[in-house]
């Protein structure tokens, strides 16, 4: 699916950038490799629906001030720390023909038997790898197919992934992506339900300290200002 924006050069920096907000739209900024970055801003609205669909690993075409599109993607995005909304976006302007790097999100499919059938919980350990590819080769989504977790023995790791052709992967291939963890015995279930003992003997003994410790500390007042300790006055 095409991804489309259009951006105005901005003349308002600084904090008179807040007036762009006032007015639905998103400071940005635009740079890539051999080109001069800009200062630019978006429509919030449309910006909003573009990153739903596009992510981080999906071209984007841009149009700054009606020129005529360039291939983007989205770099970074600044988030209020309240409110959550987009407060700030760096775009990157790729080459076609010079290759890139990105982290491309894992989609999860397929059911693994282990999980189904034998009662296993599934861990997922990462839900991202980084690739390098060409611009047109980068996917929207690497596949990670459950169906290999069999049994509680396997393991599916980076270099278990079914790559694009054109598509290289960056990260360690050794990282493990997902596996089953078994389900606890009955013993370990009961252990978990038992109530904690209370160590009523510690508790006395912490008492009894505190409580020494407080009558050292007045002996100690008492001693310093000349009088008897309380114990041996008659």
């Amino acid at each position: 699916m095409p991804y489309a924006l259009s951006a105005v050069l901005r003349t308002k920096l600084g904090k008179r950038s807040k007036d762009e907000r006032l007015e639905n739209r998103i400071p940005a900024v635009l740079y890539g490799h051999g080109t001069a970055s800009q200062t630019i801003s978006i429509p919030r609205a449309d910006f909003v629906r573009v990153l739903r669909g596009a992510g981080y690993s999906s071209l984007i075409d841009m149009d700054v001030a009606k020129q005529s599109p360039v291939k983007v993607l989205i770099k970074e995005v600044q988030l209020d720390v309240l409110s959550t909304d987009p407060v700030h976006v760096d775009f990157y302007q790729v080459r076609m023909d010079e290759e890139l790097t990105a982290k491309v999100p894992l989609k999860f499919v397929g059911e693994s038997a282990a999980v189904k059938t034998d009662g296993g919980t599934l861990v997922k350990s990462m839900d991202e790898i980084e690739v390098e590819c060409l611009p047109a080769d980068l996917p929207h989504a690497i596949e990670v197919d459950l169906s290999t977790l069999a049994t509680f023995d396997d393991v599916i790791s980076v270099g278990n992934l079914t790559l694009p052709k054109g598509v290289k992967v960056v990260s360690d291939t050794r990282l493990t992506v997902a596996t089953v963890a078994r389900p606890l015995t009955e013993e370990e279930l009961k252990a978990m339900e038992a109530p904690a003992a209370t160590d009523v003997t510690a508790i006395k003994t912490e008492g009894e300290e505190k409580k020494a410790a407080e009558e050292a500390k007045k002996a100690e007042e008492a001693a310093a200002a000349g009088e008897a300790p309380a114990a041996s006055k008659k």
